[in-house]
């Protein structure tokens, strides 16, 4: 039996990690938010799974690397330094960093990258995503890794092929960018769909989540995954063998 520990475990998401752990099995190691003790969490725990927030995320793995302990990263929001930080810590530690633990974006993603390396720039594609009123960031975590698949079935950079944020005059579209759109309302929990659009004919692809639940499942299947991992950066793609 794995002990999970949760960091971030007040929030939403904390709460709906601590009940997947019971139904797969797991024991929960215990939690900290803000300001809690995440050494003490981490020496104890087998495997932490962060949901915290950006500005924790140097200390979280500065912990995780002092009790030498795999991490699974699901904050959203990060920017070029977070990333640098995580490149850090996985030459001693296991790291797992995605946008969303969901199984089913996963498979999403897969699928957006298949498709997007199939079709020519002569297909538009645009990202539409929803969330609840209270969500901070925009484009979604999970957004930008669809565009991030996308981008890379084209063999592009998505930094310099993305267009946010349209409003006023906003010209002609530019062929090949990846276009994203956001939506804020609700208690949605995340609803995303990747539109490939040409002359004449359109594909949708999409992902609806009903709950936090389902990311609460993938979290702790990641985190049961990092168990047997050497230290290194991993993604949710290389949990379901994609």
């Amino acid at each position: 039996m794995a002990r999970i520990g949760i960091i971030g475990s007040e929030g939403r998401m904390g709460r709906a990690i601590a009940e997947a752990i019971g139904a797969a099995g797991e024991e929960l190691a215990g939690g900290v938010d803000k300001d809690g003790d995440v050494a003490a969490l981490a020496a104890k725990a087998d495997v932490l799974i962060d949901f915290s927030s950006p500005g924790a995320l140097e200390g979280n793995l500065e912990a995780a690397m002092a009790a030498n302990k795999p991490i699974v990263v699901g904050t959203t929001g990060l920017e070029e330094r977070h990333h640098w930080l995580i490149d850090t810590a996985a030459e001693s530690i296991p790291v797992l960093q995605t946008g969303n633990t969901s199984l089913g974006v996963t498979l999403l993603a897969h699928l957006v990258r298949e498709v997007a390396s199939r079709l020519g720039e002569d297909w538009d594609i645009e990202i539409v995503e929803t969330h609840h009123r209270m969500k901070v960031d925009a484009p979604s975590g999970t957004a930008l890794l669809l565009g991030e698949a996308a981008a890379k079935g084209r063999g592009i950079a998505l930094a310099d092929n993305s267009e946010r944020g349209r409003d006023g005059i906003t010209g002609k579209r530019e062929a090949g960018t990846i276009g994203f759109a956001a939506l804020r309302g609700g208690t949605v929990a995340g609803d995303h769909t990747v539109h490939f659009l040409a002359e004449n004919e359109r594909l949708a692809l999409s992902h609806m989540a009903e709950n936090r639940g389902i990311f609460a499942r993938g979290a702790v299947k990641a985190a049961q995954w990092m168990l047997e991992r050497k230290p290194g950066r991993y993604t949710m793609p290389e949990v379901l063998g994609l």
